[in-house]
């Protein structure tokens, strides 16, 4: 049986339900991106990059294509295509004791995936941040 987080976490990439983060990331939760060079820290931030994640890659073709779990944390190996590049990843994530993400670490492959995704999420996230912010 998959675990609750992981359940919930399946269920929000199938849905690209964003609203449903709320539920499941601690408040303290710890992004870390393939594009980023500091991990963002806390919940706003996190969900604003995984609500720009779903939109960027949650298309028809994105799909699971492995899965490892352990007592609280998983690795998800993911394949997608955007803009007709082929893009393979993995998101790496682990839970606490209540069964809220407290971490969720993603990396990517090959290089012009890497770079096509930064400048699409960097888009999405302008779009949805205030200047300065």
């Amino acid at each position: 049986m998959r675990p609750s987080a992981l359940a919930q976490w399946h269920a929000i990439a199938q849905s690209r339900d964003a609203a449903a983060l709320d539920a499941l990331l601690a408040d303290d939760v710890v992004f870390v991106s393939p594009v980023v060079h500091k991990p963002q820290v806390g919940k706003a931030l996190t969900k604003a990059y995984l609500a720009a994640a779903l939109s960027v890659l949650g298309n028809e073709t994105f799909r699971y294509v492995g899965e490892w779990t352990g007592e609280n944390s998983a690795v998800l190996e993911f394949v997608t295509i955007v803009d007709g590049i082929e893009i393979n990843g993995a998101d790496f994530i682990a839970w606490n004791e209540a069964g809220r993400i407290v971490r969720f670490k993603v990396m990517v492959r090959p290089l012009k995936a890497i770079n096509l995704l930064h400048q699409l999420m960097a888009a999405r996230l302008a779009a949805v941040s205030p200047p300065g912010a």
